[in-house]
């Protein structure tokens, strides 16, 4: 298997706002970066598309560490909260969804063909791969023409359109 570093970072430029991800991979093959963002998001959901759009760049399997600032996103997978989410048709508690439950659903089948383990990182500390995302991140909230977060989107349309109790 290739040995792999998946650093990664969202942004949200207001919470939620327009948004965007950074990443940065370092393997054997050299180091490669990433980034895009959503006209319309929030910060968790940035940090963790950022772990997505990272393996999703694997072309074949691998094993590593991923390295985030976000707790959420290090500890949903390094605590296997997700996978607990998952298994309880994404409900939190008894009363309470999981939120986020299309991206968790992705990490966890993109995980699937790797090794990879989930590491914390502080941000803004100056570690260095770390405040590149940042800064692909931001450069990319910034952006013109954003993608539409779809799945964060639809809820407020359909609240707007009366489809859902408010």
């Amino acid at each position: 298997m290739e040995r792999i570093q998946l650093f990664t970072d969202g942004a949200c430029i207001g919470n939620p706002g327009p948004g965007g991800y950074g990443v940065v991979l370092v393997g054997a093959d050299g180091r490669r970066e990433l980034s895009g963002g959503f006209r319309r998001t929030t910060n968790n959901r940035m940090e963790i598309y950022a772990a997505i759009a990272a393996l999703r760049a694997l072309e074949r399997p691998a094993t590593g560490v991923l390295y985030s600032d976000s707790r959420y996103v290090v500890d949903s997978i390094a605590k296997r909260w997700a996978i607990g989410w998952r298994a309880k048709n994404w409900m939190r508690t008894k009363t309470e969804r999981a939120l986020n439950s299309d991206l968790w659903e992705l990490v966890l089948a993109l995980l699937e063909p790797h090794d990879v383990r989930f590491q914390w990182v502080r941000g803004h500390a100056g570690h260095r791969e770390n405040e590149r995302c940042d800064e692909l991140a931001t450069t990319a909230a910034r952006g013109r023409e954003l993608a539409i977060d779809a799945e964060y989107e639809r809820p407020s349309a359909a609240r707007a359109s009366g489809l859902f109790d408010a």
